[in-house]
This record gives C-alpha cells, sequence and structure tokens, in this order.
C-alpha cells in the first residue's frame, strides 16, 4: 500500500465503465489509486458532501465521472462544489469526463476550468459499452433496442479508448489546459450499431426508433427508476440532432494508435456471452 504522504489519484465511478478501466490503467503505471464509490473506504457519494472530503485526503489529482452523467441536471452545481473543494484540500489536476455537445455538460466543464487547479476536460458521445454494461444490455438481449435516436449517426466511443486518454491526461505532461474529444473511428446510425450486434451474436436483433415516452416506458418497465429514465430520455432528445456528427482524431493524437472500432467490440464482446437471451443479470454500468 503506498505510504499516506505519497501523491494520490482519486477516480470517481472508480467501479463504473471508465472508471474501473482508468483505475487499472494507473496502477499498469504504478501510479497509487484511490476508487471513489460508495462501497470503497472511504466511501464517495455526489448526493453526499460529507464523504468528499475523506475521500480528497492525500489526493494529488482526480478522475472527475459525475453520477448518473455530467448532463443530467444539477451536474454542474455538484461538479463545481466538489471542484472548489478539491482545491482546497490540495488537489493540483482534475480531469472532467463531460458529453459532448450538452448544456448541463458545458456548464460541468466552465466549473472546473474556474476551479484554480490544473485541468483538462475528455468530451466524449455515447458509450459503446453502454449496450453491454448498462442500460441497453437487458435491450439487446431480448432482441429489440428500442431508442429515441431516429437515424441520427453517432461516431460511439469505446470506454478503453476514452480510460486510455484519461490515464495519459492523469500521468504525462502536455495535457493541462486541453480539451480531449473523444470519439470512435467512423460515424454509425443506431441501426447499423444494432446490425454489428446481431452479426457478432448471430441472432435477430433489430433497432427500433420510439418516441421519448415509449422509451421512458421501455426502460421503467424493467425496473428503471422513472426519474433517470426521464433524464435519459431527455439528454436524447437534445444531443442526437446531429451536433455530434463527426469525428476526431483524439485517439490518434494523443495515444498513437487508432481508436476501437464499433465492430470489433461487438465481436470480442459477443464471446463473453453477455447478451445471451438466457443471461441472468448484467454487468454494472
Amino acid at each position: 500500500m503506498a505510504a499516506a504522504t505519497e501523491p494520490t489519484t482519486l477516480v470517481l465511478a472508480g467501479t463504473g465503465k471508465t472508471g474501473r478501466r482508468i483505475v487499472s490503467g494507473l496502477a499498469a503505471r504504478d501510479v497509487p489509486v484511490r476508487v471513489g464509490s460508495r462501497r470503497a473506504d472511504p466511501p464517495f457519494d455526489w448526493e453526499d458532501e460529507t464523504t468528499w472530503e475523506p475521500a480528497l485526503r492525500g489526493v494529488d489529482a482526480v478522475y472527475v465521472a459525475y453520477h448518473p452523467d455530467a448532463a443530467f441536471p444539477g451536474a454542474a452545481r455538484g461538479v463545481g462544489s466538489f471542484a472548489s473543494l478539491a482545491v482546497d484540500c490540495g488537489v493540483r489536476h482534475l480531469v472532467l469526463l463531460a458529453d459532448r455537445g450538452s448544456a448541463e455538460a458545458e456548464r460541468c466543464e466552465r466549473a472546473v476550468r474556474d476551479s484554480g487547479a490544473a485541468w483538462t476536460i475528455v468530451r466524449v458521445g455515447f458509450i459503446t459499452q453502454n449496450f453491454s454494461e448498462a442500460f441497453l444490455v437487458n435491450l439487446v438481449r431480448a432482441g429489440v433496442v428500442a431508442l429515441p435516436a431516429g437515424d441520427i449517426a453517432e461516431p460511439f466511443t469505446d470506454a478503453e479508448d476514452i480510460a486510455d486518454v484519461a490515464v495519459a491526461a492523469l500521468t504525462e505532461n502536455g495535457h493541462a489546459g486541453r480539451i480531449h474529444e473523444v470519439t470512435g473511428p467512423r460515424l454509425l446510425t443506431f441501426a447499423d450499431a444494432v446490425g454489428e450486434l446481431s452479426k457478432a451474436t448471430r441472432r435477430e436483433i433489430r433497432y427500433l426508433p420510439v418516441t421519448p415516452e415509449q422509451f421512458i416506458s421501455s426502460l421503467t418497465e424493467r425496473g428503471v427508476s422513472a426519474g433517470y429514465a426521464t433524464q435519459l430520455a431527455a439528454l436524447m432528445v437534445e444531443v442526437f440532432d446531429g451536433r455530434r456528427g463527426h469525428v476526431t482524431g483524439t485517439v490518434e493524437r494523443v495515444l498513437g494508435r487508432q481508436p476501437r472500432d464499433f465492430a470489433e467490440y461487438a465481436r470480442e464482446t459477443a464471446t463473453t456471452g453477455v447478451w445471451d437471451a438466457r443471461a441472468e443479470s448484467s454487468r454494472g454500468a
């Protein structure tokens, strides 16, 4: 275990899609890591500010991933309060996970930039692993992925790429004051993406465009809270209007390699059996 005085990196949402990969990436570089989650020791909970300062003790840098999402109402207020406290606690560098094209996420970015710490923004769009590690996994298993996304094209972004960019920002020079807009290598519609899932699993899975109201109902019927489903639907209506319909060269510029293609993700993930229709439970978001 690292000495108490040794600078540590706190990874918020440290058991989530990007966070757990960042924890692994930092550990591989022998960087002392503290997982920020409700079950960690000390625990961290965005909804309980009394947990923030204990989690920040001895921390030099933080990966800031707001739960449930930086685009949800109230995120900027929480991120701003946390960033201010982090600076007071001696944190020198904040790396924020933000949504491309979201007004609330832009307010989160502003709060981090104004905090007084060195900052890096990692902007992402729709994370590919939502199909296997979050709210869409049960829809894929059922064979119908119903979303209020129409035929909009999205540069699906792999969590592995996001994590690798964030790890670089947290451990290498030259990232302070930079906005890293991370995308996949090509644009796909959701029909295209679901088609790749169908091909990889060798069974019929189809995409069904629905209204926001229908989407909310489909999630709540599967046990998702109405509040979360409503906010998620509102976010999709906001950003799935073409504003994110372009790819960037960020992964190649920062990491010196091409971003992971959705088809590769689909093939590799299908071998795990997570999309098997008889699977009993999904992995955590």
